[in-house]
């Protein structure tokens, strides 16, 4: 055998070994990520389940089929975006058309379920003391004594026995010393719970007891009871009927409603079609301060990105020059906003500005005689925010600037002195210019990033102070990130997912199309062919 051939063969060998070792490492991933799969099936997470399955797909197709081998690592990103960055879209927008959120959080046969396991004592029904036994296989025994002293023990309806009844005779069926009361002090093969382990025993609840058709179910530490289920389900009508009271609860939305207006509980996810929408245009307790809040919202947006870039400029053109003693000393200390995280930066700034005990008031009230109102009155509240903002954010411009500057050619500037330019001409004619044409997608990234910041508005003044005409919780600071927490968790109706996605659709939507609108504006998407 030649050494070409011997070459040949070490490469097929090799070849074959990382094939057998590659298609293990896929076979166990496969098998993780398929039990992974069927839990999520199991607990109800249908939807995430399927883009498991999808993903387990793609990565063993690409990795198992030769043809496709090219593909390996980009199934492997597209799997990644697939899971954290479309599946969530997808699951907003679905979310979006239902009434998900509390009392809608689980799926109809849950609801079904759990209502259906509401009990209550018949008229007709007895009620004993009792105490409980389990055994360590977590089988359980009740001693029951009825009102009339009678006493007996009975097995869990579900074991596996012809009689689900036991007398209460010490020294039989491993029953010993009876206590005080007639209960059994030791069953053998069962520990006896206490009082406190009982009580802390969640399946005690749920566990029947006795005969199948008058079966008995704890209902408090003290009593058990021949307990019937309170409400019957119909599944070819989809309603409940109070067997105690009569009255019939129609499915409405995924909530079993009575034609009075009461609603049993827990309801389950469903769609509401547009309804979330609809309540959020039309509601006026809902939309009345909405106009406030957009044109600030708009408003802080825009002076937050006009004062901080305005401001990191200045300060970069200052320490620009080459004669400025100390600049990188100075340029440092004033990085140190940058460094703090910002939301220790606006607490202090919180306390600083305090109208009864900041020290900014204090300061105020000793030189000029005045004390601002900063969290109560709303042209106050507004200006504090800008502020704040505007300490937070000058540094990260300064730094952006800075760059920029020196990518422009200093040529420029010396023809343009020659022809005889002012230092202000020269800025607004070739500095500005030049720096917006880098820039400017920053730009727009800042302004929608203030667009949102929900952090400064909740933690400096959780959007205060209060809009007085408004019904719903709003203030003059708020933006509509805060309005929106509000609306959807924070307004006394419990949290409400599928509200709150559909007003983040709207939000979307909207910052959307004034992000394609200031692209279009700025030329940022020109090939950049065109500007060569």
């Amino acid at each position: 055998m030649d050494q070409s051939t011997n070459v040949a063969f070490a490469k097929k060998t090799i070849t074959s070994v990382s094939t057998v070792i590659t298609t293990a490492l896929v076979i166990i991933v496969d098998i993780l990520l398929g039990y992974f799969t069927f839990k999520l099936f199991q607990l109800g997470y249908v939807p995430l389940a399927v883009v498991f399955i999808l993903i387990i797909a793609m990565i063993s197709v690409a990795f198992l089929v030769p043809k496709l081998h090219h593909f390996r690592w980009m199934a492997v990103g597209l799997s990644a975006w697939l899971l954290f960055s479309i599946f969530p879209i997808v699951y907003t927008i679905y979310n979006a058309f239902t009434n998900y959120g509390d009392g809608h959080l689980i799926s109809k046969a849950q609801a079904i379920e759990q209502i259906s396991n509401q009990t209550y004592l018949p008229e007709t029904g007895k009620s004993f003391q009792w105490v409980a036994y389990r055994s360590p296989e977590n089988d359980y025994l009740l001693w029951l004594k009825d009102t009339d002293g009678t006493t007996t023990i009975v097995r869990m309806v579900d074991a596996q026995a012809e009689d689900h009844t036991i007398e209460v005779i010490p020294g039989q069926n491993g029953i010993g010393e009876l206590d005080e009361i007639g209960a059994p002090k030791t069953i053998e093969g069962f520990t006896r719970l206490n009082r406190i382990t009982a009580a802390t025993d969640s399946n005690l609840t749920n566990i029947r007891f006795g005969d199948p058709e008058n079966a008995i179910q704890v209902r408090s530490p003290s009593e058990a009871a021949q307990l019937v289920p309170l409400f019957a389900y119909d599944p070819v009508e989809n309603t409940f009927t109070d067997q105690q009271t009569g009255v019939v609860y129609y499915d409405i939305e995924g909530t079993w409603t009575a034609q009075n207006g009461k609603q049993l509980i827990p309801g389950y996810s469903a769609s509401v079609g547009f309804k979330n929408f609809v309540t959020f245009v039309t509601s006026p307790g809902l939309s009345g301060p909405l106009l406030t809040i957009v044109i600030w919202n708009f408003l802080f947006a825009t002076m937050s990105l006009l004062l901080t870039f305005s401001l990191g400029l200045l300060i970069s053109i200052i320490y620009g020059d080459p004669n400025f003693k100390g600049k990188k000393i100075l340029r440092s200390l004033l990085l140190i906003p940058y460094t703090i995280p910002s939301l220790i930066t606006i607490l202090i700034w919180r306390g600083m500005l305090n109208p009864d005990l900041g020290i900014v008031n204090r300061m105020l009230e000793a030189v000029f005689g005045i004390s601002p109102q900063w969290t109560r009155v709303p042209a106050l509240a507004r200006t504090a925010i800008l502020i704040v903002n505007t300490w937070l954010g000058y540094p990260y411009w300064m730094l952006v600037t800075s760059g920029a500057l020196q990518s422009i050619p200093s040529d420029i500037y010396e023809a343009a002195q020659v022809d005889g330019a002012t230092g202000i001409q020269r800025f607004w004619k070739i500095t500005l210019p030049l720096l917006l044409v880098s820039v400017g997608p920053l730009m727009i990234a800042s302004f929608i990033f203030n667009f949102n910041n929900f952090n400064l508005i909740y933690a400096f003044i959780n959007g205060g102070p209060p809009i007085p005409t408004a019904t719903t919780q709003a203030g003059y600071t708020d933006i509509i990130i805060s309005y929106v927490y509000n609306l959807a968790f924070a307004s006394g109706r419990g949290i409400q997912y599928g509200y709150a996605s559909a007003i983040s659709l709207v939000l979307f939507m909207l910052i959307a199309i004034m992000s394609l609108a200031q692209f279009r504006f700025t030329n940022m998407w020109e090939e950049v062919g065109e500007n060569v």
